[in-house]
C-alpha cells in the first residue's frame, strides 16, 4: 500500500518552515491521540502516520532526502544502504564517522532532549480505589512558552545556524591518527544558537508553571498501580516531543477492611453467648449491611466467607469475596448480677478442665501435664 505523501498528511506547504510543521503535528496528534481514542485502531494508525512525518521533516537531512527521493529515501536500499543515492559503493568516511562516533559522542548533530518524565503518587481510599473516580491534580512542570512556541527565539526571529560548527552540532579534533568528533561547545551539539533570546523564557523555550489535569482513575486500582498520561510531563528542549507523567496510586488504610488482591478482610466481634448459641448479626460490605449467621458453638477466628462481596481487579477476572474473621468478645465492667451469673455458669461447665464443653481446654491441660511428667522422668 502507498504511503500517503509526509506534507499532505499534516496538512503543510512544502515550503513550511520548522514552527508550521510542529504547530500542524501538536494539533493533529492531540486529535488521534490513543488516550483520547481507546480502542479506536484507526485513530491509533493516523496517529503513528502524523509522528512519522513529523520527525521526518523536523530533520534537516531527511527532510531534504524525502524532498529529493520520496519515501524511497527511507526503504532498505536507500539513505545508508549498498545501492544508495550516489549508487557504488559505501563512503569509507561514513563508516569511521559511524563507528568512532558512537565511542567519541556521536557524528550527528544531537537532538533536543524530550522533556522529562514526572510522577505523581495519589492517595485514594478503599471505596475510590474500588469503584474508580475521577480527580483533578495540580502539577508543577516546565511547559512549553507561548510566546515565542518553544523555540527559545524572540518574536519575529529564530534560532541561527552555529557558526562554528555551521549546523553539524559537532567539531572535528584530530588525534594522532584519528579525527574525533565531539559535540560543538559553543551551541552544545544543537546546531543553532539563539542570538535574540525570548523575554517570556530567556532563550529556554520552556517556563515553569502548575498545570491542572482531570485524571480518570479506573475501578479496581491497588496501592503500586500507575496510570501512563502521555505527553503530559515536562516539555521538551526547543520543541522536542514532551514527556509522560505517572500516577503512583496509593491506597489509604481502611478502618474495617484490609484488600488482599481480589478479596476483602474484616474482623467481626460476637459475644460469648452468640457465639455459643448461635444466631445473627450484621456486617459492612462495600456494598451496604448484610446478615451473617452465626452457628452454634463458633470459635474465635472461625472464617466466613461471603462470595462476589469483594473487588474485581483492573485487571479483570472475577470478583472477589469478603472474608469475615469471627473475634469473640470477652464482656467487661459486669455488674455483680452478671459476675453471679457467670460464675455459676462456670461452675455448671465443670471449670476449665470439663471435657465435654471445653475440649480443647481439656486437651490444652492434658498436653502440659504430659510435658512437666516428661520432663520428671
Amino acid at each position: 500500500m502507498a504511503k500517503s505523501d509526509y506534507y499532505e498528511i499534516l496538512g503543510v506547504s512544502k515550503s513550511a518552515d520548522e514552527r508550521e510543521i510542529k504547530k500542524a503535528y501538536k494539533r493533529l496528534a492531540m486529535k488521534f491521540h490513543p488516550d483520547r481514542n481507546p480502542g479506536n485502531a484507526e485513530a491509533e494508525e493516523k496517529f503513528k502516520e502524523v509522528k512519522e512525518a513529523y520527525e521526518i521533516l523536523t530533520d534537516e537531512q531527511k527532510r531534504a532526502a524525502y524532498d529529493q527521493y520520496g519515501h524511497a529515501a527511507f526503504e532498505q536500499g536507500g539513505m545508508g544502504g549498498g545501492g544508495g543515492f550516489g549508487g557504488g559503493g559505501a563512503d569509507f568516511g561514513d563508516i569511521f564517522g559511524d563507528v568512532f562516533g558512537d565511542i567519541f559522542g556521536g557524528g550527528r548533530r544531537q537532538r533536543a532532549a524530550r522533556g522529562a518524565d514526572l510522577r505523581y503518587t495519589m492517595e485514594l481510599t478503599l471505596e475510590e480505589a474500588v469503584r474508580g473516580v475521577t480527580k483533578e491534580i495540580r502539577i508543577p512542570t516546565l511547559q512549553e512558552c507561548e510566546k515565542c512556541e518553544g523555540s527559545g527565539a524572540k518574536a519575529g526571529s529564530k534560532p541561527q545556524t552555529c557558526s562554528t560548527c555551521h549546523g553539524a552540532g559537532q567539531v572535528q579534533m584530530r588525534q594522532g591518527f584519528f579525527a574525533v568528533q565531539q559535540p560543538c561547545p559553543t551551541c552544545q551539539g544543537r546546531g543553532t544558537v539563539i542570538k535574540d533570546p525570548c523575554d517570556a523564557c530567556h532563550g529556554h523555550g520552556r517556563v515553569e508553571k502548575t498545570k491542572t489535569l482531570s485524571v480518570k482513575i479506573p475501578a479496581g486500582v491497588d496501592t503500586g498501580d500507575r496510570i501512563r498520561l502521555s505527553g503530559e510531563g515536562e516539555a521538551g528542549e526547543q520543541g522536542a516531543p514532551s514527556g509522560d507523567l505517572y500516577v503512583q496510586v496509593s491506597v489509604k488504610k481502611h478502618a474495617i477492611f484490609e484488600r488482599e488482591d481480589s478479596n476483602l478482610f474484616c474482623e467481626v466481634p460476637v459475644n460469648f453467648a452468640m457465639a455459643a448459641l448461635g444466631g445473627e448479626i450484621e456486617v459492612p460490605t462495600l456494598d451496604g449491611r448484610v446478615k451473617l449467621k452465626i452457628p452454634a458453638e463458633t470459635q474465635t477466628g472461625k472464617l466466613f466467607r461471603m462470595r462476589g462481596k469483594g473487588v474485581k481487579s483492573v485487571r479483570g477476572g472475577a470478583v472477589g469475596d469478603l472474608l469475615c474473621r469471627v473475634v469473640v468478645e470477652t464482656p467487661v465492667k459486669l455488674n455483680e448480677r452478671q459476675k453471679q451469673l457467670l460464675q455459676e455458669l462456670g461452675e455448671s461447665l465443670g471449670g476449665p478442665s470439663g471435657d465435654t464443653n471445653s475440649p480443647r481446654s481439656k486437651s490444652f491441660l492434658d498436653g502440659v501435664k504430659k510435658f512437666f511428667d516428661d520432663l520428671t522422668r
